[in-house]
């Protein structure tokens, strides 16, 4: 009767792992696709567009997926065949360092604005 249960509960678990790793499967390449720009659809996501583009590269991502490729080696895969404009997250490298730069540039250049008038106004109020 042991026995049995053991069996059982290999069984079991032998069942159950190809269904996680089918939940990881599908829930990496929703992270990808979601990730992925679609070059027809205007602003809109691979994952949610429904364009021949966005359904044939839902089929290289998960052609790549079942076949074992990481996250980075799918998109390395598409920012090869595409460039990098396809990636809502772009690499940080010399032709998108503008991208990265230009925000951080802009907040402490309004801060220097907002610091510069609270100044202004405290000197005013002094005289």
């Amino acid at each position: 009767m042991k026995i049995l249960k053991i069996l059982l509960i290999i069984f079991l678990m032998i069942g159950l792992s190809p269904l996680k790793s089918d939940e990881k499967n599908k829930a990496l390449k929703n992270k990808i696709l979601k990730n992925v720009r679609c070059l027809i659809c205007q602003g809109q996501s691979v994952y949610d567009s429904e364009s021949d583009f966005a359904l044939s590269i839902k089929l290289i991502v998960d052609k790549k997926i079942n076949k074992g490729s990481s996250e980075d080696q799918v998109y390395e895969f598409l920012r090869k065949k595409y460039g990098d404009w396809i990636t809502y997250d772009p690499k940080f490298n010399k032709n998108t360092y503008i991208l990265w730069l230009l925000p951080i540039l802009l907040f402490l250049f309004g801060g220097a604005i907002i610091y510069k008038k609270i100044i202004k106004k405290n000197y005013k109020k002094k005289l």
